[in-house]
């Protein structure tokens, strides 16, 4: 039950978050909620924020309080296509 409550006000926390930056016209959070879940690589997201190291996009992630980051689905897709062709299946 703990667990759920922690849960719930971590995404309350994620959602106005993310609502208050886009009002204001931030893209910043967005960028980095995008690559979050994946949907943009580190270079991508580096990029439209502005920064030009890893440790300052990890950084980023961690004062807005988002996950680490798993691979964006285009590289996840092409290290499945890989191993498949290794493997020969």
């Amino acid at each position: 039950m703990l667990v759920n409550a922690l849960f719930r006000a971590e995404l309350g926390y994620l959602v106005d978050t993310f609502e208050a930056a886009e009002a204001g016209g931030n893209r910043n959070y967005s960028v980095l909620v995008e690559f979050a879940i994946g949907r943009v690589d580190a270079s991508e997201a580096m990029e439209s924020l502005g920064v030009d190291s890893d440790e300052d996009l990890f950084l980023l992630m961690a004062r807005a309080r988002l996950p680490i980051p798993r691979l964006a689905d285009n590289r996840t897709d092409a290290m499945v296509e890989e191993l498949v062709r290794i493997h020969g299946r």
